[in-house]
């Protein structure tokens, strides 16, 4: 599920029609997405998403292609995925390496915050 705060009211839950407006937004791993929802949510086509994929940059769940179903964190990645690639060009490979150290930074100032380190 991914909730969407709402000025005054704290947070409220998406639909996946609404998916496309959110930009940004607390994730919750209770819902997955498919690879249609996941590519009308991110404006992009499905040939994007296999590609990311297929570089490790998002990971689904399930076996097959039309079983394959995708968590928020994913949306998030392939957000940042499309932006990288449309801001700064960046290809395929420095983007997963990119979102790696996006992901490491964010993880060690959340431990500083905590005073874990």
């Amino acid at each position: 599920m991914i909730l969407t705060r709402v000025r005054g009211w704290g947070y409220k839950p998406m639909k996946s029609n609404e998916l496309l407006f959110v930009h940004t937004g607390t994730v919750i791993e209770d819902d997955s997405l498919t690879l249609g929802q996941l590519c009308r949510a991110c404006g992009t086509h499905a040939d994007w998403v296999i590609s990311l994929v297929e570089e490790s940059i998002i990971e689904p769940s399930g076996e097959e292609m039309r079983h394959w179903r995708f968590s928020g964190a994913s949306l998030v990645r392939v957000r940042s995925a499309l932006r990288l690639q449309r801001d700064l060009g960046i290809n395929l490979a420095g983007i997963a390496l990119a979102l790696d150290l996006m992901e490491e930074l964010e993880s060690l100032r959340a431990q500083i915050k905590t005073g874990n380190i």
